[in-house]
């Protein structure tokens, strides 16, 4: 029977709603993964997407608890920055293609000049299917050089966050 967005929408607000995050972080990721192993899942959320349009689109977001499910899908190559979500969570689940993902270790953090310093600490490869956990404070960058489809999982609207404002220390 195929996984559907109420589905993991429904597992992922059990465990919000009874555990503190990043506690229980393993089975979210559980359930993301899941998620992406059903090429129905996947074909059904994270269509092409219209030219010009943003590549994050907010599929399904908790009244309650204020969690997102978010679909992204990049059709060309994208360059993040090193960047937090701000007092929020994140779970990325990578659905096709490949991410170049680095975590970014904070070396300086000057608080009267509204500035986090860092510099890269570890550098790994998303896969289809893979999974990883950003708890609150943790800076990470992406790299997609071709077309990607992935889940983030916020725990709350990003839309609606103040994030850090982080420089890479050169």
């Amino acid at each position: 029977m195929p996984y559907t967005l109420n589905d993991l929408a429904g597992d992922i607000k059990d465990i919000v709603q009874t555990n503190k995050m990043p506690d229980d972080s393993e089975k979210i990721c559980h359930f993301v993964s899941k998620a992406l192993m059903d090429p129905s899942f996947v074909l059904q959320n994270l269509p092409d997407r219209k030219e010009g349009s943003s590549p994050r689109e907010i599929l399904y977001e908790d009244a309650q608890t204020g969690f997102c499910i978010c679909g992204h899908v990049y059709s060309t190559k994208a360059i993040g920055f090193p960047h937090d979500h701000g007092s929020s969570w994140a779970v990325y689940g990578q659905a096709s293609g490949e991410t170049e993902m680095t975590d970014w270790k904070i070396i300086k953090d000057q608080p009267d000049e509204g500035v986090i310093y860092v510099k890269p600490n570890k550098t790994y490869i998303m896969k289809p299917g893979d999974v990883h956990f950003y708890s609150v404070g943790d800076v990470h960058s992406p790299v997609r050089k071709a077309p990607v489809r992935l889940l983030r999982i916020e725990g709350v609207n990003l839309d609606n966050i103040q994030r850090s404002n982080i420089k890479a220390e050169v």
